[in-house]
C-alpha cells in the first residue's frame, strides 16, 4: 500500500507543479475559453490543463516502471505502455479542441480510433459472464465492446466537466473506490502488484494535484485535453482487471465478484452518466445535435436552485461518493446493512440538496396561503352583506309599488267623480 501512496504522491506532485507552467503556456498560444452563453465562470479563463495531468501521470508511470515490487508489471508486458500511448493520443486530440473547437463529429471519430488502437494493443474485454459460466468473447466483438465503454466514458466525463473542480473530484472519488476494490482483489494473488490498482492510483493522484489550482476559482480549467484524459484512464483500468480473467481456468462461482469493474465505471460516474444520457435525449427531443450546448445540464441546475459553485460541487461530490461506495460496501457487507446506511445517507444528501430552494419557496408558500386565506375571509365577509342589499332593494320595491297602487287611475278617477257630485248636491 505505501508504494501506491508513493506513486500516487508523485503523480500529483508533478501536476501540482507542472500546472502553473502549462497555464502559462496556454496564455502564450491563446488556448483561453472564451465566455460563452452556457458558461458559468464570468472572465477568460485558459483552459488545456489536461496537459499537466498528463505529465503528470506520464511521469509517474516511468517512475513506477522503475520500482522492484511493480516491475514484473512491465517486464514483457506493454499493456501500460500501450494505455500510455493512448493517453497522450487522447490528450492531443483534447487539446486540439481545446484549441480549435473541433466538430463534435471529427472528435467522435478521433475518440473511436484512439480506442481501436488501444483495444488491438492488447487492452479488451476477453469473457463475459453469462448463464453463470465465464464466455470468451471474439476478438471483434471485444474490440467493440473495449470502444464503445472508453468512448462513452470520455464522453460522460467531459459533459460533466462545468464547474471548477467538479470533474477532477468525481473522478477523484471514483478512483479511491476502484483503487480499494482492486487493491483487495489483488490480495488474492501471489503478488500484490496490479495494474489496475497502479491506473487508478495515478490517476488520483493527477486530479489531487491539479483540483489545487481548479479549485474555485479556477486559476486553470482542464478543458477537453483533462476531462478526455480522465474518462479514458478510468475505464482502461476496469478493463484491464477484467480483461485478465481466463475462462479456461477460473470457475466463475468464484470470480464473478471481478466482474464487478464492468459495472463500476458506470456507477462510478453515474451523474456524468445520467447527465449525458439527459442531455442527449433532452437535444434529440428537441431536433437538435447530441452534442449542442445548453444550460440544463445537472450543474446548471444546481445553481438555479440557488447554490453557490463551491456549494453545488461539494454535494455532487458527496453523490458520487454515496453511490461508487455504495456499490462496493454491499460486497463486504450484509445488504440489510448497506440499505440503511445508504438510506440515510440519501435523505442526508437529498435536504442538502434541495435547502436553498426551500429556503426560498417555503416563505413563498406562506406568504402564498396567507394571501389565500385573507381572500377567503373577505369573500365570506361580503356574502352576508350583498344578501342584506338584496333585502333591503326588495323592501323598498314593495314600498314604492304601494305608493303606485295609492296613485293609480282608479283612485283619480273616484276623486274626481266625488268633486262632481259636490256640487249637485250643493245645488
Amino acid at each position: 500500500m505505501r508504494i501506491y501512496l508513493l506513486i500516487a504522491a508523485t503523480a500529483g506532485g508533478v501536476t501540482w507543479l507542472v500546472t502553473p507552467l502549462i497555464r502559462h503556456v496556454a496564455i502564450e498560444i491563446g488556448a483561453v475559453g472564451e465566455v460563452r452563453a452556457r458558461d458559468v465562470h464570468t472572465i477568460p479563463t485558459p483552459r488545456m490543463g489536461g496537459l499537466g495531468m498528463l505529465i503528470g501521470f506520464a511521469v509517474a508511470t516511468v517512475f513506477a516502471s522503475r520500482l522492484p515490487f511493480l516491475s514484473g508489471l512491465f517486464n514483457g508486458n506493454y499493456q501500460m505502455w500501450v494505455i500510455l500511448a493512448g493517453g497522450i493520443m487522447i490528450s492531443l486530440l483534447g487539446m486540439a479542441d481545446d484549441l480549435w473547437d473541433l466538430d463534435w463529429m471529427l472528435k467522435l471519430a478521433g475518440q473511436l480510433l484512439i480506442s481501436v488502437f488501444v483495444a488491438w494493443g492488447g487492452l479488451q474485454i476477453i469473457s463475459l459472464p453469462l448463464g453463470g459460466s465465464l464466455i470468451t468473447a471474439s476478438p471483434s466483438l471485444s474490440m467493440a465492446i473495449t470502444a464503445f465503454l472508453i468512448v462513452a466514458s470520455i464522453n460522460a466525463v467531459n459533459f460533466v466537466d462545468g464547474l471548477d473542480g467538479l470533474a477532477a473530484g468525481i473522478v477523484a472519488i471514483g478512483g479511491i473506490a476502484f483503487a480499494a476494490y482492486s487493491y483487495i482483489i489483488a490480495r488474492s494473488s501471489p503478488s500484490y502488484a496490479s495494474l489496475a490498482t497502479l491506473i487508478d492510483v495515478m490517476m488520483v493522484g493527477i486530479c489531487v494535484g491539479f483540483l489545487l489550482h481548479n479549485w474555485h476559482p479556477a486559476k486553470l480549467f482542464m478543458g477537453d485535453s483533462g476531462s478526455m484524459l480522465l474518462g479514458y484512464l478510468i475505464t482502461c483500468a476496469s478493463i484491464v482487471m477484467t480483461g485478465r480473467l481466463d475462462p479456461a481456468s477460473i470457475h466463475a462461482s468464484i470470480y464473478l465478484p471481478v466482474f464487478m469493474p464492468i459495472l463500476l465505471p458506470v456507477l462510478v460516474l453515474f451523474l456524468p452518466v445520467l447527465d449525458m444520457c439527459l442531455a442527449i435525449v433532452r437535444r434529440l427531443a428537441k431536433g437538435q445535435s447530441p452534442m449542442h450546448p445548453d444550460r440544463m445540464h445537472l450543474h446548471h441546475r444546481m445553481l438555479k436552485i440557488g447554490h453557490s459553485v463551491r456549494g453545488a460541487v461539494l454535494i455532487l461530490w458527496g453523490w458520487a461518493a454515496l453511490i461508487a461506495f455504495g456499490s462496493l460496501t454491499i460486497l463486504f457487507f450484509k445488504a440489510q446493512h448497506v440499505a440503511v446506511g445508504m438510506a440515510i445517507a440519501v435523505v442526508v444528501l437529498t435536504i442538502a440538496t434541495m435547502y436553498p430552494y426551500l429556503r426560498h419557496r417555503i416563505p413563498e408558500i406562506q406568504a402564498e396561503n396567507l394571501t389565500f386565506e385573507s381572500a377567503r375571509k373577505n369573500a365570506q365577509h361580503t356574502v352576508p352583506k350583498s344578501q342584506s342589499a338584496v333585502g333591503e332593494s326588495r323592501d323598498s320595491i314593495s314600498s314604492q309599488a304601494a305608493d303606485s297602487m295609492t296613485d293609480s287611475p282608479a283612485n283619480s278617477r273616484d276623486s274626481q267623480v266625488g268633486e262632481v257630485q259636490d256640487p249637485a248636491a250643493d245645488k
